[in-house]
């Protein structure tokens, strides 16, 4: 745990702070909540929807005034607070679209040390600074706990391990100020926060969300319906990205993605004749453990040994990380614009009024993915929206913004106990698909995992909406 605490110093010491100018948006009537004192059990972000106004249970609350006192004109303030993965992210935004802040502590240090993310030593990193990132991104702000609507947290997809540290947190803030609390979906997060960034993005419209452990394309019909035309059976492309860049001997402090990019420039990107994978399905599903395996076997032949940082590699020896990474590049990302071009046409058979692609997730920061999608909504007469790269890679912001998109919806949480147990059972969702899967696109490649996979957000929504109806 020393080593631990060490080799967080430097990166606690760059927490950072992004802020971006106001975005004005029409802000729906608010529902005003109930919250019930009496309720038990884990967290079941959504399957609460406010249709009682009934505030007898939280009347001496000075909480509960100001949002019983909540009109057409008042603006919500959400702390957002986001560890599914590698970073610890805090924001906090207001209704209007204006971010307040931004800070993001990053694991670059671990991610280099153990060739990528440990789970264990990632949920000790998160729980060594999540008060502070919190604290931080409040002061950054200019707020305090009591000037918050609400807190939305990341419950899944994700690590167990690293959610449970931002789950926590948000609870005993939410405990602790009597604040409705809001679970959020990480993949919706990254499909929303376009709509925070893009005034004219409305829906419907497609997402390509990419990441390091997701590939998802889906149709968006409205905030928390969603189908999901395809998705990864193994590895993502992010994976693919950080294991090539591992293979290669680059600096893995960036994360892999900007780092192969970055060499790829200087490669010739027909030099390897990787395969294109999944050639023979007809689907939108992706898969990249194949092309991992090819690249593998590329950088075995030709003798590159990755403990020599590419920065003390010879000319010649550069040369040929460089026709790798861009041969690897070129056939990943055209395995990308394959099965999206495919899902744009299924997307507009059932929603011609498309006008939007938006493109997410921390790979969506890639100029090369960018410019080579372009080309699809250029085909199909389509706009292509990508969040800032700050925006693109998790961070608190989208997390805050979802859970306000949700909240002016009435779907949210009443506060957990206020000294809730450190034992107590949490409602995690590490394998959690967003929307329920197109009929036409259903994989019939034997590596789509599905155990342990909890009901899709969409059909919880759907299913708790036929409830109150």
């Amino acid at each position: 745990m020393a080593s631990l605490i060490s080799s967080l110093s430097s990166t606690i010491s760059r927490l950072t702070l992004l802020r971006k100018p106001s975005l004005h948006f029409p802000v729906k009537t608010l529902r005003k909540f109930e919250v019930d004192r009496k309720r038990r059990g884990p967290i079941s972000p959504f399957l609460h929807v406010s249709t009682n106004y009934d505030f007898a249970h939280f009347s001496s609350c000075p909480k509960a005034k100001s949002m019983n006192a909540l009109g057409q004109d008042e603006e919500l303030v959400v702390l957002g607070i986001e560890t599914s993965c590698d970073d610890t992210a805090a924001a906090v935004v207001r209704s209007n679209g204006e971010i307040l802040s931004q800070v993001v502590s990053s694991q670059a240090d671990l991610l280099v040390r153990y060739g990528g993310v440990a789970p264990k030593m990632a949920e000790e990193a998160h729980s060594l600074v999540i008060d502070q990132v919190v604290q931080e991104a409040l002061d950054k702000a200019k707020v305090t706990e009591e000037d918050l609507s609400a807190v939305a947290v990341t419950i899944g997809p994700g690590l167990s391990l690293c959610l449970r540290v931002g789950v926590r947190k948000a609870r005993k803030v939410a405990g602790t100020y009597a604040l409705p609390i809001v679970g959020v979906h990480h993949m919706e997060a990254h499909a929303l926060v376009a709509r925070l960034v893009e005034r004219e993005l409305q829906f419907p419209f497609i997402a390509l969300l990419i990441s390091g452990g997701h590939n998802l394309l889906i149709l968006a019909r409205d905030v928390g319906h969603y189908i999901q035309l395809g998705t990864t059976i193994d590895d993502a492309i992010g994976e693919a990205y950080d294991k090539t860049a591992k293979w290669l001997g680059l600096d893995m402090r960036k994360s892999g993605g900007p780092a192969v990019e970055e060499l790829a420039r200087e490669g010739d990107e027909n030099f390897v004749k990787f395969k294109v994978p999944m050639k023979q399905h007809k689907d939108c599903n992706f898969s990249y453990a194949g092309l991992k395996t090819q690249v593998r076997l590329a950088i075995e032949s030709k003798n590159i040994d990755a403990s020599i940082p590419i920065a003390s590699a010879s000319s010649e020896d550069r040369r040929a990380r460089a026709d790798i990474a861009a041969s690897f590049q070129r056939v990943a990302v055209l395995h990308l614009e394959e099965k999206c071009e495919r899902a744009v046409e299924w997307a507009m058979k059932m929603e011609p009024s498309i006008k939007h692609l938006v493109v997410s997730g921390g790979v969506a920061s890639n100029q090369y993915v960018r410019s080579r999608l372009n080309k699809i909504v250029e085909k199909h007469a389509l706009q292509l929206v990508c969040p800032p790269p700050s925006l693109c890679t998790d961070n608190g912001v989208m997390i805050a913004w979802t859970g306000i998109e949700h909240f002016q919806m009435g779907r949210y949480d009443p506060p957990p106990p206020a000294c809730e147990p450190e034992d107590a059972m949490l409602d995690l969702r590490p394998r959690w698909p967003l929307g329920e899967e197109y009929a036409e696109g259903k994989s019939e490649a034997r590596s789509l995992k599905t155990a342990r996979v909890h009901p899709s957000l969409t059909s919880l929504i759907q299913a708790s909406t036929q409830k109150t109806s």
